[in-house]
């Protein structure tokens, strides 16, 4: 790659992070003897020093969280505590939390070969979706530590907790990996299901200990204690030791110097993955999207294909896929017959997927954690690795190009979960009262309203006040009408029917299906193409055929959003409101874009019901006497810029992926009457996002400013305010309105 002269030209900065040696501590005295025996059988002399910092602060009955890279050990920091209870007691239980089931049958494989070498009678079980009915009961009164996700905890364990009487009794350990997971709609979701745990547990008379992991991020204790409401003790010092890795980030070259446009991200990725692959480099490929992952993985195959058609060295990976998919394509990487594999961030947790030496991101994934996440399945176990970041045209990514600094030496991302969010409390509240019935005077969790929620619930019919206890009195099982990883979440099934015998390929979730499944959409999965013949919107069933043609298809959509209530306003130093907003999206076009080259070879018209979201926003005005000293096309090209760079920036400050958050603006907006911006959740409900960015609304301008100022184009370009339209200067536009909300 050094050799390379049209690589190197777009190379904006090439690191070296040198290899470190490990940093260890000898064995805790207080350890039962056959751990450290079994662990020394193992290759494992000594404890890294926050494998050790971890098992000192649960021996003294901390709750703790523990934040290191990718492959540093971790699961050892709850492992051996967990074990050596047990060996100590066999009464004592534990309970692990993973948020993918491939995560958690992956640690149950780890573990289950430690208790092996130690041969103790420790019964370890995964208990999912996929555990036989047979086994079920067996796991129920005899597994020492019980493997699940929040799902199944959720919906199956929590409701039928009288059938875990021996588990919830003796429940002395919780470990929750993966806490960074935890955010958003899904975190909020699992505080509620933690708060339910909790109740439950006290009513059996155990006060289990909350041993979590995270990826680095700027607030994991902060993220710990609004998940858990427990106080927790950081671990962050890692004695882990690492590899030589390389750090490229590329930018492609400028094919038009005046609009500031660069090569395609997509295309540089795959040239780069390409080479990898020629050279039989073991890699993955992270892409943002699901139909970048698609077209990428379409192209490599090719490359690999042999006369019989087959090309599994190169495997997509991506939500959507079915399981038995997933574990196929986990197997194949972990026996080295799949040399790339390109993804979505699904494979950015720690799944134990072998020894990969090179990572190639498609553009900067949002945040400095999800970054060093997708890094860090490259040079898992030794040697040298490299991770190549390819940048779009995106503001966001041309600023880490601009500011490498920016990316290695801070964290100014946060982890936002919000458990007290209305909707979604409402309905876990409902499951806690089908689980046990309420006391007049308990509180749910740390809510300070829990009362007023018991007598609106009673009012409603879905509880009835007797003798000082609320009692669930519906019929209904309230679990099995919550969704954890979204706030609203109805799949649609993809059914294949090229062959006599139709059978299940894949799913996709509703908001995402009137962009790539509607009817004569070309729907792509693991390389092939399929054109979807017919769109059952109401059975929520796709009905495809495979194709081979030389394009794929992406859809228009649009967007009208319109204030329902507004919650908070301030006109100083900002004007600005907090509130709730309806969004009505409708696709009504979808181009035709060529596989290899990306044209637009046409287009079609797409048939399909509008649909609205309720979520929260907030969103800024520019009063009438500053909006009046502009042109309607200077203030229409100025505001375009002004929230072209705020949607871009965000992420910045939210720990969130891109697409959590959705900008729209108007010029003259029917609610205000002024030049308006909204910033909203892009998920049912609200999660807190937009309440969080309202009061950064005044850091997010600085920044914008900023780079504005530094970008070097003419006019504007993607890189700042977006491409400026013919005979305009939108950089000079997008400066001015910003001078005139924060001068």
């Amino acid at each position: 790659m050094r050799t390379d002269a049209a690589f190197t030209r777009g190379v904006a900065l090439w690191r070296v992070l040198p290899a470190r040696s490990a940093l260890t501590s000898p064995f805790p005295d207080w350890l039962h003897s056959d751990i450290p025996a079994a662990l020394q059988r193992r290759g494992i002399a000594a404890p890294y020093t926050h494998q050790r910092a971890s098992w000192d602060a649960i021996h003294r009955g901390e709750h703790i969280v523990v934040v290191t890279p990718t492959a540093s050990g971790k699961t050892l920091c709850y492992n051996i505590p967990v074990l050596d209870s047990i060996l100590r007691n066999s009464d004592s239980r534990a309970l692990y939390l993973f948020p993918t089931k491939a995560l958690g049958a992956d640690q149950v494989a780890a573990l289950y070969d430690l208790v092996q070498e130690m041969g103790a009678d420790v019964k370890t079980f995964t208990y999912d979706g996929d555990t036989p009915a047979a086994s079920r009961r067996a796991i129920r009164e005899a597994g020492h530590i019980v493997v699940t996700n929040p799902d199944m905890l959720h919906a199956n364990i929590l409701p039928n907790h009288t059938k875990w009487v021996k588990l919830f009794e003796n429940l002395k350990y919780v470990v929750i990996d993966e806490l960074h997971a935890y955010r958003g709609v899904f975190g909020s979701n699992m505080a509620n299901v933690i708060r339910r745990l909790k109740r439950l547990c006290a009513f059996y008379g155990s006060h289990p200990q909350f041993i979590c992991c995270s990826a680095t991020i700027a607030n994991p204790l902060e993220l710990a204690q609004t998940l858990l409401e427990q106080p927790f003790t950081l671990i962050d010092g890692n004695g882990a030791p690492q590899g030589e890795r390389h750090v490229i980030f590329y930018n492609p070259p400028v094919i038009n110097q005046q609009l500031g446009i660069r090569k395609s991200a997509v295309n540089e990725t795959r040239a780069i993955a390409s080479n990898l692959l020629k050279a039989g480099v073991s890699s993955i490929v992270f892409a943002k999207s699901r139909l970048q992952v698609e077209v990428l993985t379409h192209t490599l195959k090719r490359l690999v294909r042999d006369p019989l058609g087959n090309s599994g060295q190169v495997r997509g990976y991506r939500g959507g896929y079915l399981p038995s998919e997933r574990r196929e394509i986990e197997r194949g990487l972990r026996a080295g017959v799949v040399k790339t594999v390109v993804s979505t961030n699904a494979l950015e947790l720690g799944v134990d997927i072998g020894s990969l030496e090179s990572c190639v991101l498609c553009g900067y994934p949002g945040t400095i954690a999800s970054t060093w996440q997708q890094a860090g399945r490259a040079g898992r176990r030794s040697g040298a690795s490299v991770t190549v970041m390819v940048a779009t045209s995106n503001p966001l990514d041309q600023y880490i190009m601009a500011h490498p600094e920016y990316f290695f030496e801070s964290s100014p991302e946060h982890a936002l979960a919000q458990p007290d969010n209305f909707h979604i409390l409402v309905n876990h509240f409902k499951c806690a009262a089908y689980e046990l019935p309420f006391c007049a005077d308990e509180k749910y969790g740390d809510l300070d309203n829990t009362g007023e929620l018991l007598e609106g619930l009673t009012a409603n019919g879905f509880l009835r006040h007797v003798n000082n206890r609320y009692y669930w009195m519906s019929e209904e099982l309230p679990a099995a009408e919550v969704h954890l990883r979204t706030a609203g979440e109805e799949n649609f099934v993809i059914i294949d029917t090229t062959k006599p015998d139709p059978k299940v390929i894949g799913e996709m979730d509703r908001f995402t299906v009137p962009m790539l499944l509607h009817e004569h959409a070309i729907y792509l999965h693991e390389g092939r193409q399929f054109q979807v013949e017919k769109l059952d919107f109401p059975n929520k069933k796709a009905f495809v055929r495979q194709v081979d043609v030389d394009y794929y298809t992406d859809a228009d959509m649009n967007t009208q959003l319109r204030v329902i209530d507004e919650f908070e306003h301030d006109d100083a130093p900002l004007p600005r409101s907090f509130g709730e907003v309806v969004v009505s999206s409708m696709v009504t076009i979808f181009k035709k874009m060529k596989l290899d080259t990306h044209e637009n070879l046409g287009h079609g018209f797409v048939d399909l019901p509008e649909t609205q979201m309720h979520t929260t926003a907030c969103w800024l005005m520019l009063p009438e006497e500053r909006s009046s000293r502009f042109t309607k096309d200077h203030l229409q090209n100025g505001m375009l810029g002004v929230a072209h760079l705020l949607g871009s920036l965000a992420p910045l400050y939210l720990m969130c992926a891109r697409h959590d958050v959705a900008v729209h603006y108007h010029t003259r907006d029917p609610f205000t009457q002024l030049p308006t911006i909204y910033l909203y959740d892009a998920i049912p409900g609200g999660v807190g996002l937009s309440d969080k960015v309202y009061t950064l609304l005044g850091t997010l301008l600085d920044h914008a400013r900023d780079v504005i100022l530094a970008c070097p184009c003419e006019r504007g370009c993607p890189s700042c305010v977006g491409p400026a339209a013919e005979g305009q200067d939108s950089k000079r536009a997008a400066l001015d309105v910003l001078n005139a909300w924060t001068v």
